[in-house]
């Protein structure tokens, strides 16, 4: 069995921006390798871990979706010897200031990104939080070797280290969405002492904060019956509105709307009820902001549902997750995948 919080820090300690995720793919690659039948990469760098079902030929298929890019800052411009800024997916500048990072140049070179005197800002960005476009990481370097050892494009990634408030919640970079990558690694071992009928396809997808590319093309070159999306949603902390968020600690999120598919909600409904696991409805009135969104649209269309992990601080260093929820998240991947009949796909209808 895997050691998902140990797992989970060493996930979390590394980067793989969207786009750039081969550290991160490594290391879920060599996880994944006794937990699968075969593994393999899809031609943009997705990873796909098959574990065969018991069932004739041919077997129906489910993809289980978790994205392992990060969001991060890429190298703009080099002025003076420090560092312009532009994001690799939606980060919250408000938080920046300060924070230490890895600059990925020529070799790794710590840095901390710094914001100008307010006196020297423009009136618009001097009061109230800068905006990234203001925003410098300084690495201690003179100009010329900052020249030497660092390029326009080069990547920067947070260098926030794991903490362990207790054994139960963890806070740090990335845990969107490595979290999901620990509760779809939890199913895989659970599988491992269980017979299944269906092939189960456990995709690491790359590039979901940018183009949602991992999960359109993966979808369409596996082909399954169905798609599960497992990412993280808005867990309830300072200020947070009560009809947006979700509590930290206390369940999973099921994801409701247009992206969803009424009949596979209804499965997964009943089943995380039946298995006493703490479950909410979470509507997605419009785009569930998910891999998700592709899944469901590949070759004719797939069956898709969306479940989530509670997460604080969203899109900052400092995300905070509890490890109950990612064990209940794989917990019932697994139930669901054991209990799927080969007659399942006749069964599912759009009004169940």
């Amino acid at each position: 069995m895997t050691e998902l919080l140990p797992f989970l820090k060493q996930m979390i300690t590394l980067p793989g921006l969207s786009g750039y995720e081969d550290p991160i793919s490594d290391l879920i690659s060599a996880t994944w390798q006794p937990l699968t039948d075969e593994l393999s990469r899809s031609r943009i760098g997705s990873l796909h871990g098959l574990r065969r079902g018991t069932g004739s030929e041919p077997r129906p298929s489910i993809l289980l979706a978790t994205h392992m890019d990060a969001i991060g800052l890429m190298v703009t411009a080099i002025v003076d010897g420090f560092l312009r800024l532009s994001e690799i997916g939606g980060i919250d500048a408000r938080v920046l200031p300060g924070q230490l990072v890895t600059v990925h140049g020529r070799k790794e070179l710590p840095g901390v990104i710094v914001q100008p005197p307010s006196f020297l800002l423009p009136p618009e960005a001097s009061d109230g939080p800068v905006p990234l476009e203001h925003l410098l990481v300084d690495v201690g370097l003179t100009p010329a070797e900052v020249n030497r050892q660092i390029r326009i494009g080069d990547l920067i990634s947070f260098a926030t280290q794991p903490i362990e408030f207790d054994k139960e919640t963890l806070a740090g970079h990335s845990l969107d969405n490595r979290a999901s990558v620990a509760a779809l690694t939890h199913c895989l071992d659970l599988l491992q002492n269980r017979q299944h009928i269906w092939d189960v396809w456990a995709v690491a997808t790359v590039q979901e904060e940018e183009t949602l590319g991992g999960a359109l093309t993966s979808a369409f070159g596996l082909a399954p019956q169905l798609a599960i999306a497992i990412d993280v949603t808005f867990a309830k902390g300072p200020g947070a509105p009560e009809d947006k968020t979700y509590p930290l600690g206390e369940g999973i999120t099921l994801g409701w709307g247009p992206n969803i598919h009424p009949g596979l909600y209804k499965k997964l409904k009943d089943l995380a009820d039946q298995l006493e696991i703490p479950n909410k409805l979470e509507p997605m009135p419009r785009y569930s902001g998910t891999d998700a969104m592709a899944l469901q649209v590949a070759r004719e269309g797939i069956p898709t549902m969306v479940v989530s992990i509670p997460l604080r601080y969203m899109h900052t260093p400092v995300e905070i997750i509890s490890m109950k929820d990612v064990e209940r998240t794989g917990r019932l991947l697994a139930e669901f995948i054991a209990g799927l009949n080969a007659d399942f796909m006749d069964q599912l209808t759009l009004d169940d």
